[in-house]
């Protein structure tokens, strides 16, 4: 009779602990800010940034069947051309921020305005862009590359210069539908612009369909022309008469000294950071380009793998972004937590996911190389990549956790914290790769283990500051509104 006893309060107890266990599951899913939510939010972004890494993929995989040397200069030319598009473009699309914390302040007619402060950056970026063309040769001379990698580098940035403005301005177009979370309009004009790119890629880097073949300058052109066609598009959208009249469109059509002040005040940051990080990891890509050109195809094959976990991580950040920056303009601070928690969870979920089958099947994101390379460059290939993908796992969750709470920050305007953290962070481990790399015969293991642990550092950075809770006081906007009711 006791142990019947003692099994039966065994069961009660097992009981309450599964229904509690899922009446706790169940408020993360369906609350407020809950995975329901935010998924809701983010998932046509995370749609939309898969989409143009499935272009990024496509590109380096065609590139590597024309020639091995075109596609191992794709990515420094590209890393290069986008570390200078950083500052500005990370202004252009901290326009984000604003929208959402106007839109959750209830004011309406700010956000067309706003919107087109981010755009006019990206109209006086674009000719300076253009300037850049006669000194580009020089620039990837004196990378130490071998001659044809530089000419073929040199081609591939002079190319995409031509759709610099479109991208800037496109990034701060599209900031007024994801801050407004009609994210589902973002996830089709960038599909379809990435889609239009995957087919201009294949006809123009092979000569079909009436084009001709130019190789490495074709794929330079098919971004240019899809970033030309994104821009369109977001420009019909915005001048559709339901949005001209309640979003001051047009009357917002011109520069305001004001809002173009504190766009930059809290873009400017975010600029920099985007630049601090970038140009780290560039260079620290032009110091592995040194190892010679079967590291640098190797590294170029595990980064354009690995984009199917981080890019479209990236989108969970930015709908974040948007849904921390709407429930501060409504001041409900722990909304915007929990929103946040929950982000780290599908994040970790996800890319935890794709960490365990980059160890398990790592042949398997390779296919697409060995399709179209000759069977002995690609064995070669192979081997190197499979081990530098376990590098990639191993970081996979940290860069979660970098990602997340770096969004979440800058949903509420702690910009300059990420990019002291940024900066801070970034230096040594470039510094020690160039030291090792030059002096003491670092070689590409050496290099992906300082990678390693510095995307290990900066998520650790922003988990502290954001458990520290200053941001829940910041905002954006100029005079957030009173405690608004829960609805």
């Amino acid at each position: 009779k006791g142990k019947i006893e003692v099994l039966s309060r065994g069961k009660t107890v097992r009981r309450e602990w599964v229904s509690k266990l899922w009446r706790r599951l169940r408020h993360w899913w369906l609350g407020p800010c809950g995975g329901l939510e935010v998924l809701r939010v983010a998932w046509p972004l995370m749609v939309s940034m898969g989409s143009g890494a499935v272009m990024h993929f496509c590109d380096r995989v065609f590139l590597s069947w024309y020639a091995p040397e075109a596609m191992a200069a794709a990515l420094p030319a590209g890393v290069l051309h986008f570390t200078l598009l950083c500052f500005p473009f990370g202004i252009a699309i901290y326009v984000n921020p604003f929208v959402a914390q106007y839109e959750g302040a209830g004011r309406f007619d700010r956000i067309g305005r706003v919107v087109w402060q981010g755009v006019w950056i990206g109209v006086v970026v674009g000719p300076l862009f253009l300037a850049t063309i006669p000194a580009a040769p020089a620039w990837f001379q004196s990378l130490g590359h071998s001659a044809e990698l530089a000419r073929l580098e040199t081609l591939y940035y002079q190319v995409l210069t031509f759709g610099a403005g479109a991208w800037i301005c496109g990034g701060a177009m599209s900031a007024f539908f994801t801050g407004r979370r009609q994210t589902r309009v973002v996830m089709w004009v960038d599909t379809s612009a990435a889609l239009l790119n995957v087919f201009l890629d294949y006809a123009w880097i092979f000569g079909h369909w009436g084009l001709p073949r130019w190789g490495i300058e074709g794929a330079a052109w098919a971004t240019v022309v899809s970033q030309w066609y994104r821009l369109g598009v977001y420009l019909w959208l915005l001048f559709r008469p339901h949005l001209r009249e309640k979003y001051g469109i047009v009357s917002g059509l011109r520069v305001d000294p004001e809002l173009l002040k504190r766009l930059f005040y809290y873009g400017a940051p975010n600029g920099l950071q985007l630049l601090a990080e970038v140009a780290a990891f560039t260079l620290m890509l032009l110091l592995i380009g040194r190892l010679g050109d079967e590291a640098m195809a190797a590294t170029t094959a595990a980064f354009n793998v690995n984009s199917f976990a981080f890019i479209p991580t990236l989108g969970l950040g930015i709908g974040l972004t948007a849904i921390v920056g709407r429930e501060l303009g409504r001041n409900r601070h722990d909304r915007a937590a929990r929103a946040t928690w929950s982000a780290v969870v599908l994040a970790w979920f996800y890319m935890g996911s794709i960490a365990m089958w980059y160890i398990l099947t790592p042949d398997f994101f390779l296919l697409g190389y060995g399709a179209g390379m000759n069977p002995e460059s690609f064995e070669s290939l192979r081997r190197t990549t499979t081990i530098l993908l376990r590098f990639v796992a191993a970081y996979c969750l940290f860069d979660a956790m970098n990602v997340i709470f770096a969004a979440a920050l800058k949903g509420a305007g702690d910009t300059r914290y990420i990019f002291l953290a940024n900066l801070t962070l970034s230096t040594p481990p470039v510094v020690i790769v160039w030291l090792g790399v030059h002096y003491f015969s670092l070689g590409l293991w050496g290099c992906w283990t300082m990678l390693t642990a510095w995307v290990y550092a900066l998520g650790l950075a922003f988990l502290v500051r954001f458990l520290q809770g200053h941001w829940r006081q910041m905002r954006v906007i100029e005079h957030p509104p009173e405690e608004l009711p829960e609805t």
